[in-house]
């Protein structure tokens, strides 16, 4: 019996060609994050999706912030008369629908339920920021809560420095989220402060 030296047993796995300049073939990287319907998960379900939308097309955030003034759209979100559309309107109009799908997409069907009578992306996002941000003086109580917790903070007695860091995290989160961020300075006196004197 030959043996084969071990060197020509080996697979090469350097020679496969293909040349990834050329794909033209557009993929999401992953879905949309979705809302379970807790309003403590809200701010960060939102923040995820902007994230989300903002690397899909920019556009799209725009339309879901601005709306679509220029089409005229029934009860359901459906064009009056999409045959008339100019070329800027028919990609206007499917950019409504892909965020429109994206945001039914992310929720739950209770939430759908609810929101059901809105025609557009904007007054769907809209109800939801409304149903779970509040209105302005809601998010004004709420800034004005979190910045008076931020001044008080302090270390508990029984708590570890990592868990206190994590509780400041979510404060400083929470203020950001609304608005109403300090600078990095700011948090390393806060946290200096807030440790016990041992």
């Amino acid at each position: 019996m030959s043996a084969e030296p071990e060197s020509s047993k080996s697979t090469s796995y350097n020679n496969v060609s293909h040349d990834y300049g050329t794909s033209d073939k557009k993929s999401d990287s992953g879905k949309a994050p979705k809302f379970n319907g807790d309003p403590e998960e809200f701010s960060w379900w939102k923040t995820n999706m902007y994230s989300y939308i903002m690397g899909l097309d920019e556009e799209l955030w725009d339309i879901l912030e601005d709306g679509v003034d220029d089409l005229d759209l029934d009860e359901e979100g459906a064009a009056i008369d999409r045959k008339t559309h100019t070329p800027a309107q028919k990609k206007l109009y499917k950019k409504h629908h892909k965020i429109r799908g994206i945001i039914v997409a992310s929720i739950p069907r209770t939430e759908y339920m609810k929101m059901s009578d809105k025609s557009t992306a904007k007054a769907m996002f809209a109800s939801l920021c409304a149903n779970y941000e509040g209105s302005k003086k809601v998010k004004e109580a709420k800034a004005l809560m979190l910045v008076h917790q931020y001044e008080l903070f302090k270390m508990k007695d029984d708590e570890i420095i990592e868990e206190m860091y994590s509780r400041f995290q979510t404060l400083v989160s929470g203020l950001q989220i609304l608005k109403k961020s300090y600078v990095a300075s700011d948090h390393v006196s806060k946290i200096l402060r807030s440790l016990p004197s041992r």
